[in-house]
């Protein structure tokens, strides 16, 4: 294993131990107020931790190259089940907090899963098309046909955040894959006019972007979530307020445990510990497109710096977010927000980064591994 590798694996599991406590003491007011033990939330995001570790394993252990034969199984999987999340009846399919996006209760949210799909396929996609690549109907414009099918399926659900990360895993790859560029915005010249006339569609979308360009309008009450997580990180000042010891969730603050947990870290923790989560997913960054760079194939290239991508990204939007700097979007942050099927994907996916960075070893025929070669 790879210095890189192991970096991540230690940068994963400060997070997860991080991870854990804030969540206490997000959510341990919240799940009383249900009538639920303190530590319900907590057991719950364990298990995940648990099949996460086990999701971990396999992903290091192997080889990731067979992802390319996946690729196309992986992107279908994503279409057919994020079409069952919105045709299947609730009790399979339910609609929570508004939005269809989880099947067989809230175990599975496929709009999750589809994050790995579009890396794989996209990146399968780039190594396969070669100097095509630089070609505009026969190069570019499958790509953004395929995805463009599931950022309608994420809009429909509405998972608008969710699109919108799909789309910028798209282009981050299209862009390291080598696309000219001026194909690249002809397209998205062109897309963006429909996309648009979506997006009014969908109300709440319209409301949190004014709300967000206005933000001292007291009559919009989706200003309420982000004007209680400005309160929680301003009163956290320096160093946070000590653990356990903020306010905002105790009905304050909608989601704490989820969609607005770094709001607890700054309150908590204050400046000092929303910047050594910013940092430490700086370290993930570095760690996981230094591994990009010494990857043993152009596919396996490609793939790391979409998963990594994926995973930073999401934590960046999520701090923006609560900090007022982005509009209000429902990611959450990785390795800590409560959500099983996010925290075993996200583990999954830094799997992957550590078996890519990891040497490989062959044990038998010509082409194997010298065991006396680290003694040279």
């Amino acid at each position: 294993m790879g210095k890189e590798a192991r970096g991540l694996m230690l940068v994963m599991t400060l997070l997860l131990v991080f991870g854990l406590a804030v969540l206490y003491s997000a959510s341990a007011i919240v799940a009383m107020q249900a009538n639920k033990n303190s530590w319900y939330y907590v057991a719950r995001q364990s298990t995940g931790v648990a099949a996460g570790v086990i999701a971990f394993a396999i992903a290091a252990k192997v080889d990731a190259e067979k992802l390319y034969a996946w690729a196309w199984p992986l992107m279908w999987i994503t279409l057919v089940t994020l079409f069952l999340c919105l045709v299947l009846p609730p009790s399979i399919a339910p609609r929570i907090n508004g939005s269809k996006r989880f099947l067989l209760g809230a175990s599975f949210q496929p709009s999750e899963f589809g994050k790995l799909g579009v890396v794989v396929w996209t990146s399968m996609l780039i190594v396969k098309k070669g100097d095509q690549l630089r070609r505009l109907t026969k190069g570019v414009l499958p790509f953004f046909v395929v995805v463009g099918i599931l950022d309608i399926l994420a809009a429909l659900e509405p998972d608008l955040s969710v699109a919108m990360l799909y789309t910028l895993i798209l282009a981050v790859l299209l862009f390291a894959g080598g696309v000219r560029i001026a194909h690249f915005v002809t397209i998205c010249a062109l897309a963006i006019p429909y996309f648009w006339t979506k997006i009014e569609k969908v109300q709440y979308a319209l409301l949190r972007l004014t709300a967000f360009l206005n933000p001292g309008d007291i009559h919009a009450k989706v200003n309420y979530q982000l004007n209680q997580s400005l309160i929680a990180v301003g009163s956290g000042g320096a160093f946070g307020v000590g653990f356990g010891q903020g306010r905002q969730q105790y009905g304050f603050l909608p989601f704490p445990y989820s969609d607005f947990i770094a709001s607890n870290i700054g309150e908590e923790w204050g400046f000092v510990g929303l910047a050594a989560v910013t940092l430490a997913f700086a370290a993930y960054a570095l760690l996981g497109f230094r591994v990009a760079r010494k990857a043993r194939s152009p596919f396996l290239q490609l793939v790391a710096v979409g998963l990594t991508f994926v995973t930073v990204l999401t934590a960046y939007l999520h701090i923006g977010v609560v900090i007022g700097l982005l509009p209000t979007t429902g990611l959450t942050l990785p390795f800590v927000s409560y959500g099983r099927s996010n925290i075993v994907l996200t583990m999954f996916l830094t799997g992957i980064l550590v078996n890519i960075g990891s040497t490989k070893e062959r044990v038998i025929g010509s082409g194997a591994t010298d065991p006396l070669a680290v003694m040279d």
